[in-house]
This record gives structure tokens, C-alpha cells and sequence, in this order.
């Protein structure tokens, strides 16, 4: 093990920083680029709604004539 208070051990965190740096960056680009073809085939959509439109209407509907209140519905 080196010691990091001596030039030989502050390079070898350096480089093992700048290596780790590195790998995060690549991940980052290929997340992208994925995302980036999702996108142009039409398969990235992100989180998919719990409700549908009709039910969130419904809901908030009920929520508008003071028939329930929000802790209500969302039991």
C-alpha cells in the first residue's frame, strides 16, 4: 500500500481517480446514446401514469365538489 502523503502515492490516487473518472464518463455517454435511439424509435416514454385520464378526471372531479378529500382518495 502506498502512502498518499508521498509523491508516488499521490499519483497512484490521481490515476486511479482520473481511471474511475473515466469509466463514469463512458456510462454517462452510453446512457445517452441509448436513450438517444429509444428516443428516435418512440420507446423512451419515461414513468407511465398510475391513473388513466378518465380515472385522474374522475378523481379530481370528486376532489372539486368537496365529495371526498385527498386522503380519501388516494385510499
Amino acid at each position: 500500500m502506498h502512502d498518499p502523503t508521498d509523491p508516488v502515492g499521490r499519483l497512484l490516487f490521481n490515476v486511479l481517480a482520473m481511471v474511475a473518472e473515466f469509466e463514469a464518463d463512458l456510462a454517462r455517454m452510453r446512457t445517452r446514446e441509448g436513450m438517444k435511439v429509444a428516443k428516435a424509435k418512440g420507446r423512451l416514454r419515461g414513468k407511465q401514469p398510475k391513473l388513466s385520464p378518465k380515472q385522474e378526471a374522475y378523481l379530481v372531479a370528486l376532489h372539486r365538489a368537496r365529495q371526498h378529500t385527498i386522503g380519501e382518495l388516494e385510499e
